[in-house]
């Protein structure tokens, strides 16, 4: 195979002779490389991005002490892609698959020696859309970055009697064509609307924050979203369902943000979404005339103009998005509560409405614990309704904001905004405040202080169903009937797992649910056995 380069001047004979040399010496151990490329030694330096303003570097060769260096242009735009640092494991498919979403991919080299590819794009707009698109959002194979430029080649010339070369365009036209035995993978979709599951849900996620994900592969026309089986969902609508294929197949099984958030994607069967009311459960982006709808607010203006501005959220596709920095925004959205110029810093939470006859800074840590590790509580001295948590971050605070905002502690519905406060200060030496402020930074109850901890796996909104954990052997289903009926409501399922050291009990509604957790989290079981407590998604 040959590839020839246009409209920029080649290397000098010695050099052209240095860097076959080289490329041979590559090859020689490489069986499944049959194919030799003919290209500037530029493209082979593994410099760290593609906009380097480098002016000169190392050619790589590596013959004695000799180390040339070559001056190194920024090469104009290509439908030729030059695609550095791959995995060695990587596949033709996965390399295939970065310009999939960009429009029709030609042809292919991989050069597994050189951890390289050059990938051909059909037109040169969709290479530079590409290109455009990956320098802000570096792309991700088997979570390892790899890097993107442009080609001084202008073209891929192959030589048609190459095995490899002949396998490589079966491949690429099998990705791209109809009825291929890899279109069971890459069909034809069925429909523009995607059904969207999120898994692991540790942060917010919004309409918004789909919006701007789903919409780099394609025009998004109509979003819905809703809770179902005590997990977040949403419907997703393209204006073509080529779109949707796309998006399917870059973001299926990949995370919004690191290590939570999952992206479960599939077809829907619907072909059209009808939406009534633009807010924030629901917008059709084709009608910006639609109402709000009642008891729902549209998207604060303040939210939204910290979303359009922040880009972060978009992260690294395909791979792991990057953690959250507009957070603040996007908690709020999803709390419904607007950012009153707060940027987000603070982990400190306010707590209105609280009931001040039962409330207690230890009934407020248990709760508010479920979703990060409580360092400080303070009820207010002068305002007895009111609190004041300090979670451990940011990230925390506006997590359990989210789930607990609107949700009914004690027979009241709490509301939980963003505290302008940035710490939870304790009293005075010597101060009586009536134990109404609590210092929990060391207490052995944190559920999140352990890197790595299931516990990030399994976080869920408030729900009538309660998982239990580390149930001593000798306590029976009747045990725990009675044991949570005492706390005023009423179990309407049980269902031991089969170790019997966990299980599922349903409440008759979200609020004792709530009030059981709070009872009995942490309950001595006996035998200095406590009893483990939290908010399952499943249904019994």
């Amino acid at each position: 195979m040959c590839v020839r380069a246009q409209g920029k001047q080649l290397p000098t004979e010695r050099e052209r002779e240095r860097i076959h040399c080289e490329i041979a010496t590559e090859m020689d151990g490489i069986s499944d490389v049959a194919v030799g490329v003919k290209r500037r030694s530029d493209e082979l330096s593994m410099y760290n991005t593609p906009n380097s303003d480098m002016s000169s570097m190392s050619d790589g060769t590596s013959n004695g002490s000799e180390s040339k260096k070559l001056k190194v242009e920024e090469a104009p735009p290509s439908r030729v892609l030059h695609i550095r640092k791959l995995p060695i494991e990587a596949s033709d498919a996965e390399v295939i698959a970065l310009g999939l979403p960009f429009g029709k991919v030609t042809n292919i080299l991989i050069l597994k020696g050189k951890n390289q590819a050059f990938l051909e794009m059909g037109t040169e707009e969709a290479a530079v859309t590409m290109v455009n698109y990956y320098t802000t959002v570096p792309p991700l194979i088997r979570s390892v970055p790899v890097y993107i430029q442009f080609s001084t080649h202008k073209e891929l010339k192959t030589d048609a009697s190459s095995q490899r070369t002949q396998a490589v365009l079966q491949a690429v036209s099998a990705v791209q064509a109809p009825n291929s035995d890899v279109q069971e993978v890459l069909n034809v979709a069925p429909s523009p609307v995607l059904r969207i599951i999120i898994d692991n849900l540790f942060y917010p996620v919004t309409l918004d924050v789909l919006q701007q994900i789903f919409s780099k592969f394609g025009t998004v026309m109509k979003i819905i979203t809703f809770t179902k089986n005590n997990q977040f969902q949403a419907l997703l609508q393209y204006s073509d369902p080529a779109h949707a294929q796309h998006a399917k197949l870059a973001l299926d099984g990949q995370n919004i943000y690191n290590s939570c958030c999952t992206l479960r994607i599939d077809f829907s069967k619907m072909v059209n979404l009808n939406v009534k009311y633009n807010n924030d459960k629901s917008r059709d982006y084709t009608r910006p005339e639609l109402p709000a709808g009642d008891g729902q607010p549209s998207l604060d203006p303040m939210v939204a103009a910290a979303l359009s501005k922040d880009s972060s959220l978009l992260g690294k596709i395909p791979g792991a998005l990057n953690p959250l920095s507009a957070a603040a925004a996007v908690a709020a959205a999803a709390g419904r509560v607007a950012l009153s110029g707060q940027t987000g810093s603070s982990g400190v939470l306010l707590v209105s409405n609280l009931n001040e006859e039962m409330v207690t800074p230890q009934s407020l840590f248990t709760l508010f614990g479920v979703y990060g590790d409580i360092q400080r509580v303070k009820i207010l001295y002068n305002k007895k309704d009111s609190a004041l948590i300090q979670m451990s971050d940011s990230n925390q605070a506006q997590l359990a904001m989210s789930h607990l905002n609107g949700q009914k502690m004690y027979g009241k519905i709490i509301r939980v905004t963003l505290s302008k406060h940035q710490t939870v200060a304790l009293p005075r030496d010597g101060l009586d405040d009536q134990g109404l402020t609590k210092d929990y930074a060391n207490s052995p109850l944190h559920r999140f202080k352990k890197p790595g901890s299931k516990n990030f796996q399994n976080i869920f909104p408030p729900s009538a169903t309660l998982h239990l954990s580390n149930i001593p052997q000798t306590v029976t289903e009747e045990d725990l009937q009675l044991l949570f009926s005492n706390t005023g409501g009423t179990v309407k399922a049980f269902k031991f797992f089969q170790d019997h050291k966990m299980a599922l009990i349903q409440m008759s509604t979200v609020e004792e649910a709530i009030q059981a957790l709070i009872d009995l989290h942490n309950y001595n079981m006996g035998g200095n056995q406590h009893l483990r407590v939290s908010f399952s998604k499943s249904t019994i």
